[in-house]
This record gives C-alpha cells, structure tokens and sequence, in this order.
C-alpha cells in the first residue's frame, strides 16, 4: 500500500510504500470495540471509596434500651438507615483494568490504521523543519495542510511526533484538546479512533511500521483472536 507524502508547505513530495497488514488490512469492528473498552476500563483510578457503619466515627453505644420505650429497636445510630450512618454496599477502591490478549490489541491497532487509511485520514509529512518552537507556526503548518478551516470544526488531529524533536512537539503542544501528540511507541485504539486525522513525519511512519508491523499475516492474527475470544 502507498501513502501520499506533503512537504509542510503543502506541496506534494512523492508516495511512501507502507505494510499491507497494518495499514490493508479489514477493520475488525468487534475487536477494536473490546480493546477500546478496556483501555477506558483502565484508564479509571478506582479511588471511589464509602465508609461502612464500622468505620463511621461514634454509635458505639445503644441509643435506648431494647424494650419499653414503644420504638423499634436500635443497635446504633451508625447503622446505614440512620443519617449519618455507614453506606451498605458502597464502592470501595479498586482496578478496572481486564485482560485483554497482546494479539487482540495488536489487530485492534491495525484494523484502527487500517480504517484511517481507507479514508484517507492518514498523512504523512516529508519532515517538520521547525527552526524554532512557535505555535504561530505550527497553526499555519495545519492551515497549510487543510486541517484547520475557518468557519467550521477544526478536526481533530493525532500527530505522532519522535521525541527527540524538541521544536515539533514544544510548537504543537499548546493547540488545546483538538491536536494530541503521541510518540510512535505510544499509538493506540483509542486514541486514533477518537482523531479524525492520523499524521505521521516519514522518521515517526517508520518507527511505527518498525514497532507494530510483523511479517505475519493478519489472517492469522483473526483466527487466533477469535479462538481467544470462543475460549473465554
């Protein structure tokens, strides 16, 4: 598969060759949904926390005598129908992490990849060429490649920056919640699903390629899924 390549001035600058199974391959609807799930799981802190009746302070002694006053019988004045009293059944902290299986999340990436280039929301940038960090100029670099317009929504974009270019990230880093910057390590679901464009630099698409792409077929990624999934 070809992916167009743009200068940062817009021009074009040729076409990149990229791996079928990462950016050909069917969009696995069921799969990037569950991977999608779990990372919003994981991503909870689980600080919730309740106090039970035996960690509410006071109550420790009987409010009234057992018979003889004409009134239901009470134990403590910390007990959960008491105001004040402890929470029955409350949250308490914990994980929301699950299990999800290493090839599971690799075919949710690629099919996430896979659904971006069929759109053709996939670009790549010759290089940046930042001589120093400016957010002016990073607004201009996005207006230049059509991804913000004037008048509508900007699109949101996921620039995959290295992070050894100081410039790029410190000039885009400022663009609020509409432009997000990941390292080529850091691409995931979640985060390319939730972007409408999906930039790369041609040193972040190799980084890429080199850390998620593999020579094994993605047939075989859906079947082993798959059978994964009828197991549990």
């Amino acid at each position: 598969m070809k992916l167009d390549v743009k200068t940062a001035t817009g021009a074009a600058a040729g076409t990149v060759d990229v791996p079928d199974e990462l950016f050909g391959i069917e969009p696995n609807t069921s799969v990037m949904h569950q991977v999608v799930t779990a990372q919003l799981a994981a991503a909870r802190s689980g600080t919730h926390s309740t106090k039970t009746r035996a960690e509410v302070r006071g109550g420790g002694a009987k409010p009234w005598r057992q018979k003889g006053t004409g009134r239901a019988r009470q134990g403590s004045i910390r007990a959960p129908h008491w105001r004040g009293g402890g929470v029955a059944h409350g949250p308490k902290p914990r994980s929301y992490k699950q299990r999800t299986p290493k090839k599971m999340i690799r075919l949710a990436l690629r099919s996430a990849l896979s659904d971006r280039a069929s759109d053709g929301k996939v670009l790549v940038v010759d290089e940046w060429a930042f001589d120093v960090p400016r957010t002016k100029d990073a607004l201009e670099v996005l207006g230049t490649l059509g991804l913000r317009t004037k008048g509508e929504r900007d699109d949101r974009v996921l620039i995959v920056v290295d992070p050894i270019d100081e410039n790029t990230w410190k000039s885009f880093r400022n663009l609020g919640v509409r432009v997000q910057l990941v390292t080529p390590n850091e691409l995931n679901t979640y985060d390319i699903l939730v972007n409408d464009w999906l930039v790369f630099s041609k040193a972040t698409l190799e980084g890429a390629v080199a850390r998620f792409g593999s020579e094994q077929p993605a047939t075989e990624d859906v079947a082993e899924v798959e059978e994964t999934s009828g197991d549990e």
